[in-house]
């Protein structure tokens, strides 16, 4: 209940701090494409291997300006990560911790239990290293942008030479499926730039939709269940009906 509390005021405060401008604000209407996951409808279910290596690139790439404060390591187990996996990953990181027994603070290796390490002590650091830009947390951007992952997946792959008569202004980087075509990040993602244990290519499509995948996972990691529990009621209730409806009958059967 505590953490879907947290995630509901995570989103809402994405959506009033960092919400893009309207589209329409720039006089057109901006499409984002499709680009159908495994995870669309109401059948959909997480690629568990596309998320995994989702947050290889977030803890490669995004994590060096990107925090995840909702989330633990030990949430990780869901992505199918065994318990010595997720506490290998916990202890790469130092975390803060204290006061000891003399009143100092102190850094230890992470546990699953700690909360993904942020980059930046606090959000002046962060715009102090991001030329006065705050990355927002990622940890429910999938639900705070319109689109979802579709528009996350549009958002990296959307980078690109601005057309002729269209100037950039200095320190913006022109993208296509963004508000005003003008935004502060540059391209996050190359070919090339991440290696999977499992040989998948890392192309810049194959990138955008693994992580697209695992914030969406991130954002939203009990769809699996709630959509199975959905199912499940249907037909409780379309059951229920039917007998319903056959007791109905038998008792106003001889009714004149």
């Amino acid at each position: 209940m505590f953490r879907t509390t947290l995630k509901a005021l995570a989103v809402l405060g994405s959506l009033v701090a960092f919400a893009p401008a309207p589209a329409s604000a720039a006089g057109e209407t901006i499409h984002i494409p499709d680009t159908r996951f495994s995870f669309d409808g109401i059948f959909g279910t997480y690629d568990r291997a596309s998320a995994q290596r989702g947050f290889q690139i977030y803890k490669e790439v995004c994590a060096n300006c990107h925090a995840m404060h909702l989330l633990s390591y030990r949430n990780l187990r869901a992505l199918g990560l065994t318990e010595a996996q997720v506490a290998a990953i916990a202890a790469t990181v130092q975390i803060q911790d204290g006061p000891n027994d003399e009143g100092q603070m102190f850094e230890r290796p992470g546990r699953p239990s700690d909360r993904f390490r942020s980059p930046f002590p606090n959000p002046q650091a962060a715009r102090a290293a991001n030329n006065g830009a705050l990355p927002p947390d990622l940890s429910v951007i999938a639900k705070a942008r319109e689109g979802g992952a579709d528009y996350l997946y549009a958002l990296l792959t959307g980078y690109g030479d601005p057309p002729a008569g269209v100037t950039v202004m200095e320190g913006m980087n022109y993208n296509r499926y963004f508000p005003g075509h003008q935004i502060a990040m540059a391209p996050p993602l190359s070919a090339g730039q991440v290696e999977f244990a499992d040989g998948t290519q890392s192309t810049l499509e194959n990138m955008s939709r693994d992580v697209a995948t695992f914030l969406q996972w991130a954002a939203e990691p009990e769809l699996e269940e709630r959509r199975a529990m959905g199912i499940k009621i249907i037909l409780f209730l379309t059951v229920l009906a039917g007998l319903a409806y056959a007791v109905k009958r038998k008792i106003w059967a001889n009714a004149h």
